[in-house]
């Protein structure tokens, strides 16, 4: 499986790049997807989705402007979740999702709490680069 990592370089600072591919390839670990996939980082939302959003193709698009990097890998992690439902699981693009509350929002919601957490004890020392404001 192929990832391909788009606007990293240019919305994160270095620290921050280094972060983002040291957590892309623990969740990977975590939930290893089949299928190339390509996850874009924007400054600004579309009007499709709020923080992220997991689209047909195997693309994941997640906002980044004005939000810790924490909270963009939560994001990440969550909208990586819905891809592995969708590779491994049996998810279908055109199957309705119950947006708030439905099985398939809450286990993206959980797992995807989980990986952050995970990563955060697991490499306390990118402590700052999480939690630092980042502005783009």
């Amino acid at each position: 499986m192929k990832l391909i990592l788009k606007n990293s370089n240019k919305l994160f600072d270095t620290t921050q790049n280094e972060v983002v591919k040291e957590f892309v390839k623990f969740i990977r670990k975590q939930l290893p997807l089949q299928k190339d996939t390509t996850v874009t980082f924007l400054e600004k939302r579309d009007q499709s989705m709020t923080t992220g959003v997991r689209r047909p193709n195997s693309e994941i698009f997640v906002l980044t402007s004005k939000r810790l990097l924490i909270d963009v890998l939560r994001t990440l992690a969550h909208e990586w979740v819905h891809e592995y439902q969708h590779q491994k699981m049996g998810l279908k693009d055109d199957q309705p999702i119950q947006d708030i509350g439905g099985k398939v929002e809450n286990m993206a919601n959980a797992l995807g709490g989980i990986m952050v957490k995970k990563f955060e004890k697991e490499f306390p020392k990118h402590e700052n680069a999480l939690y630092g404001e980042h502005e783009s």
